[in-house]
């Protein structure tokens, strides 16, 4: 029997059909992040020209109807006719995956875009594109529509351009396309602060590089402009400003080695501890966030902790510790940066988030333990200050394992092990499985007898939460408050966290609509941001979205979640006036089981927030300033936010 597989049932994808196809092999998703992805992969080429040297000004335009334009000074797309293809080389740039000058050592030293497919699937993925290229006193340019080119390239008179030509002698590319919706279907409209947080980064990591991003969808323009000489250590410095710190100025290491290959990698890093409990670590190869770490950040860590330890021995706080400093214990309370340029990376993926290069390790760790020693000979205050909260780290994490093992023994004397606040589902695949976390008793209450027990487990808890940004681990895994949670997720909580063991994978807040219930929701964010990341990482944290109010009218009930909607929904026709009567819920408990089921647990009817990591950075300033120790700070962001974010009851 023919199974009718045949040669007829193989596909050739030619050109770029196979980015069009598969686009989540290229940008990691179609939705926001990918709309995202697509301006950083344009942005990283004119980043590569200002590492060579070539490019000092870039400008990111956010135009109306959903349209972006990069522009740099670098040195230009090439546009002469490529002898082996017979069409331009900006043809073959912008229309074929793997082409670029990257692969050798001549045009880019180093580079971020070494898999040669970045603009070319930004213009795979847009409706349109068009890119022009100052170069000797021309305008060369060529269109695109979904990734195919409308004509050869060609010259354009500067009138005709869609922006401001400039100087007759300009140089540079200039990359404009709109996404394509059939691609991007939950939306093409870019986030004007997302993009504003990641182009910061890059101009920290590119020392005197001016990025600017320009927002013209609004009547008066929003610009941001970033430009820091003081390139990692600036970094450093802003990661910090909310901070108390040890020392005034970051340690900054810089250095380069030869790779074994003749190629040179270059190492920059700057460190400074803060008062705090959390490390902040950040990694960059090539400018590329390595937020999965690689072989860069283990040669750092590991010369850190030995350079400590060797200190510490000939310390006179050395007696106070029986046994060597971890590596947890010496990156407490640090702040650091490490940037490598690395000339051949090998990255896993094409999204690049880790390094796999076995010999920049050991580059690393001896430029970071040789520069080290040099700064701390020269700083005797500095090590002392370092080493006394290394070793207060230390015991801390002693006492932590004590108290965990306690934990243990007490669990294991309890066959279930779970809290007894914990009112558990049937079903056991994780997957499958809700906990909700209720704050009081009486919302607790009534959302047991409203859930529907084979997936949806309630942990009801009360009093308030312990603010885990001003303490160490060693009080998170003992409070009587986090206990239960810590318990009932079942995946351990710190450094001993593990995702995968997970019991739930939606864990959702559910708290009252009022300021109690974000002062709340706020506090268990802040936990699980700083001891159970790969939750939110993972997108397992959820906020459920209570009503706030339940219009009645002739036996049936609508419910508002803000005034509009309730004025929406009193302003309909046909409604008599008097035969209406409006509910301002105080709270969760003031439901009934089948009220809070139908508005809040239901998951055919409710709303919820699924909790994103976007951007690391800003994340880390916002829970430093909502919840640490330092009050300016947090002052100045209530009065900037209050009048646009909060929902209070005047």
């Amino acid at each position: 029997m023919k199974s009718g597989y045949t040669a007829e049932n193989i596909q050739v994808l030619k050109g770029l059909e196979a980015v069009r196809k598969r686009p989540g092999m290229y940008i990691g998703t179609t939705g926001i992040d990918g709309l995202h992805h697509l301006v950083f992969e344009v942005v990283d080429n004119s980043i590569d020209e200002a590492m060579q040297g070539h490019c000092d000004d870039i400008l990111v335009v956010l135009e109306g109807n959903d349209v972006v334009r990069v522009e740099d000074n670098g040195r230009g797309i090439p546009v002469d006719i490529h002898s082996g293809e017979g069409v331009s080389a900006l043809e073959l740039v912008m229309t074929r995956l793997h082409a670029g000058g990257k692969f050798d050592k001549k045009s880019y030293k180093v580079s971020g875009g070494l898999h040669g497919v970045g603009v070319s699937v930004v213009n795979a993925l847009s409706e349109w594109c068009e890119v022009f290229v100052h170069l000797e006193g021309k305008i060369h340019t060529q269109r695109y529509t979904t990734g195919i080119p409308e004509g050869p390239t060609g010259e354009i008179a500067a009138a005709k351009l869609p922006y401001a030509a400039g100087s007759p002698d300009r140089r540079g590319t200039v990359v404009r396309w709109k996404a394509d919706p059939s691609i991007f279907v939950e939306g093409i409209t870019y986030n004007f602060d997302s993009l504003s947080n990641r182009l910061r980064e890059l101009a920290f990591l590119n020392k005197g590089l001016r990025i600017t991003i320009r927002d013209e969808r609004l009547s008066t323009p929003k610009i941001h402009e970033f430009k820091f000489d003081g390139g990692v250590k600036s970094f450093v410095e802003y990661l910090n400003e909310n901070k108390t710190v040890l020392y005034n100025e970051p340690i900054f290491i810089t250095g380069s080695r030869d790779d074994g290959t003749g190629g040179i990698v270059e190492v920059e890093c700057a460190l400074q501890y803060n008062d705090g409990f959390n490390e902040i670590m950040f990694s960059f190869v090539n400018d590329i966030n390595t937020r999965e770490g690689g072989t860069h950040l283990v040669g750092f860590k590991a010369a850190l902790t030995r350079t400590l330890n060797e200190y510490l021995k000939k310390s006179k706080i050395a007696k106070k510790l029986d046994e060597s400093l971890s590596g947890d214990d010496v990156r407490e309370g640090l702040t650091g940066v490490l940037s490598v340029k690395v000339p051949n990376p090998q990255f896993e993926g094409q999204t690049k988030g880790k390094l796999g290069n076995s010999e920049v390790k050991s580059i690393v760790e001896s430029l970071v333990n040789e520069q080290l020693e040099l700064y701390l000979d020269k700083h005797p205050e500095v090590i002392a200050n370092i080493l006394e909260k290394s070793v207060l780290a230390a015991k801390a994490r002693i006492a932590a394992r004590q108290a965990r093992d306690a934990t243990r023994r007490k669990n294991a004397m309890d066959s279930a092990g779970l809290p007894g606040k914990l009112a558990d589902c049937s079903d056991k695949d994780p997957a499958l499985c809700e906990l909700f976390i209720v704050e009081g008793d009486s919302a607790g209450g009534s959302a047991k007898m409203g859930r529907n027990r084979r997936f949806q487990a309630i942990l009801s808890l009360f009093g308030k939460m312990l603010n885990v940004e001003k303490t160490r681990i060693e009080k998170v895994i003992t409070n009587e408050k986090l206990q239960p949670i810590i318990a009932s997720i079942g995946a351990g909580c710190g450094t001993e966290f593990n995702a995968g063991k997970s019991r739930y994978h939606k864990i959702i807040i559910m708290a009252d609509a009022d300021v109690d219930g974000s002062h709340i929701r706020t506090l268990l964010l802040t936990f699980f941001y700083r001891y159970m990341t790969e939750l939110i990482e993972r997108g397992y944290v959820y906020l459920a979205m209570p009503p706030l109010y339940r219009i009645s009218y002739e036996k049936k009930n609508f419910y508002a979640f803000d005034d509009a909607e309730k004025d929406r929904i009193l302003a309909e026709s046909g409604r008599d006036p008097e035969k209406v009567a409006v509910q301002r819920y105080k709270g969760l408990g003031e439901m009934n089981p089948d009220q809070l089921w139908e508005t809040t647990m239901d998951p055919s009817q409710r709303s919820i927030v699924q909790i994103h990591l976007d951007d690391a950075v800003e994340a880390e300033r916002i829970f430093t300033t909502l919840m640490g120790e330092v009050v300016a700070p947090r002052r100045e962001f209530i009065e900037e936010n209050a009048l646009t974010v909060s929902n209070l009851d005047v």
